[in-house]
């Protein structure tokens, strides 16, 4: 290593070894999620239009996810679980300014939607 006036200089880095330890933790977890396509996620948004619970909640879900993968083919749509609620979301959008714009899109057959910040499929590179 050189300096500014050409002569040869040394630099000294003074860090806590325990650094390095989580850095080699934050790369192993990685390229562990890194392995399986499915966990491709990365912070973002989506249009939840159905959250329901009770006895044919599931059945309903379903439904809600059939129609809206007709009429809007070209969108993702999520149909998740989380106890007691079932509840379908579409979309991945980056931005909220997206998701809402699309949600101004759909708001005359699905009324009851709302934006809501999720972990999202990472896009694909076209």
């Amino acid at each position: 290593m050189y300096s500014q006036n050409g002569l040869e200089g040394s630099i000294q880095v003074v860090q806590d070894p325990r650094i390095d330890s989580l850095v080699g933790i934050h790369i192993s977890m990685n390229k562990t999620k890194l392995q399986n396509p499915d966990n491709y996620d990365i912070e973002g948004y989506r249009v939840q239009i159905f959250f329901e619970s009770g006895n044919h909640s599931s059945t309903r879900a379903r439904e809600v996810m059939e129609n809206f993968e007709l009429e809007y083919p070209d969108v993702p749509a999520y149909l998740s679980w989380q106890a007691p609620n079932f509840r379908v979301r579409v979309g991945d959008f980056r931005t909220r300014m997206k998701a809402e714009a699309f949600l101004q899109r759909i708001m005359k057959d699905y009324p009851n939607a709302w934006v809501i910040k999720d972990e999202i499929k990472f896009p694909s590179l076209k």
